[in-house]
C-alpha cells in the first residue's frame, strides 16, 4: 500500500472528488487496467483509516498496521451505503481510492462516535488499493491460506531477527516459538502435558520492552499470585503450551512468541495490538500433577432445546 499511497495520495489536495448517491465523497486512482469489480466478486485489498481535521490534514491512522491483506465480497446493498464499500463496483482490480467519511454525516446517520476523538468538522479517510479479485470463494480460501503461511514465516523471521539483535540463543518449539533457558529447573519435575505449572511471568511487546501488558512478578497489574497453567489443555496461548515443557520446577528464562502462536490478528484489548510478537519472562515456581479431566457419562447427555 505504501508505494501506491505515496504517489496517489500525496496529490489529494489537487484532485476533483466525486460523490456517491449517499453523499460520500470519493476519488478512484486507476491502476493498470485490471478486471472490473462486480457485485458478488471477492476482493483482496489493503486498507488504512486516517483521521483528518477540518482542513483535511491527516491527524492519525485509526487502524493498527498489518502486513496481512483483507478480503471482502463486493456488495451494493444497504450495508455498503456511506462506506468505502459503496464505490467498489466503480473500481477495477489494481485501482486505488480514497473515500471520505464526514464525522458530522456519520453522527447524523446514527453512528456512535467518541466526540473527544471524532470532533465536529473532522473526517475519516479510507485509503485502499485492490490487489486482486476472485470469482469463487474457494479461490479466496486458497489465497488466504497462502497469505497465512507467508505471514507466519514473516513473524518467525521477526522473532529470529530480534534474537540476533539482542544476542539471544534459544530452542525452537515445534511451530515456531523460542525458549531461552536461563535456568532449566528440576529435570525430574518438568512442566509437561498433564501437569499444572505455577508460573510467575512478565509479558511485553517485542517491539517495545516498556509496553508490559500483564505481569504477576510485581503488583503493577493488580495481581502477584502465581498463575496455575494446566499444560497442554489449551487453556493458554499456543506459544505457552509449546514452551512450558522445556522448564522444570525452579526454571526461569524467556518465551518468544510470534503472533500466530499468541493473540494473532485480533489482538487482546488496548494493550495487545493485532499481529504483535510477544516476549514473556518466565519463572516456574512449582510443578504438580493435574487432576484428571472429568468425563461425562453418555447417559447423562441431553439434547438442549434451542
Amino acid at each position: 500500500m505504501a508505494a501506491t499511497a505515496a504517489i496517489a495520495f500525496a496529490s489529494c489536495g489537487g484532485v476533483n472528488y466525486e460523490k456517491t448517491a449517499s453523499g460520500m465523497v470519493y476519488k478512484v486512482f486507476p491502476g493498470k487496467g485490471g478486471d472490473s469489480l462486480k457485485v458478488g466478486d471477492y476482493i483482496k485489498f489493503n486498507l488504512d483509516y486516517v483521521l483528518t481535521d477540518r482542513q483535511g490534514k491527516a491527524d492519525s491512522v485509526l487502524n493498527p498496521p498489518s502486513s496481512m491483506a483483507t478480503y471482502y465480497q463486493v456488495d451494493s446493498g444497504k450495508r455498503a451505503e456511506y462506506s468505502f464499500m459503496e464505490i467498489l463496483p466503480k473500481m477495477k482490480s489494481g485501482d486505488s481510492a480514497i473515500a471520505v467519511l464526514s464525522i458530522d454525516s456519520l453522527k447524523s446517520k446514527g453512528a456512535r462516535l467518541d466526540s473527544t476523538i471524532f470532533t465536529k468538522g473532522s473526517s475519516i479517510q479510507c485509503r485502499f488499493r485492490i490487489i486482486k479479485s476472485f470469482k469463487q470463494e474457494k479461490d479466496v480460501r486458497a489465497d488466504y491460506d497462502s497469505e497465512i503461511k507467508l505471514e507466519e514465516a514473516r513473524e518467525v523471521k521477526s522473532v529470529e531477527d530480534y534474537m540476533t539483535k539482542n544476542n539471544l540463543k534459544g530452542i525452537k518449539t515445534k511451530n515456531g516459538a523460542y525458549v531461552i533457558l536461563d535456568n532449566p529447573g528440576d529435570a525430574s519435575l518438568k512442566a509437561d502435558s498433564g501437569k499444572i505449572a505455577s508460573v510467575k511471568y512478565r509479558g511485553y511487546l517485542m517491539s517495545d520492552k516498556s509496553k508490559v501488558f500483564d505481569t504477576n512478578m510485581d503488583s503493577s497489574k493488580g495481581h502477584i499470585e502465581p498463575y496455575d497453567v494446566p499444560v497442554g489443555r489449551r487453556g493458554v496461548i499456543p506459544g505457552w503450551d509449546e514452551a512450558l515443557p522445556y522448564f522444570g520446577k525452579g526454571g526461569s528464562g524467556k518465551i518468544l512468541v510470534p503472533s500466530f502462536l499468541g493473540y494473532g490478528p485480533q489482538g487482546n484489548g488496548p494493550d495487545l495490538p493485532p499481529n504483535a510478537n510477544l516476549v514473556f519472562d518466565i519463572q516456574v515456581v512449582d510443578v504438580k500433577d493435574a487432576p484428571p479431566m472429568q468425563q461425562m457419562d453418555p447417559r447423562q447427555m441431553q439434547v438442549q432445546p434451542h
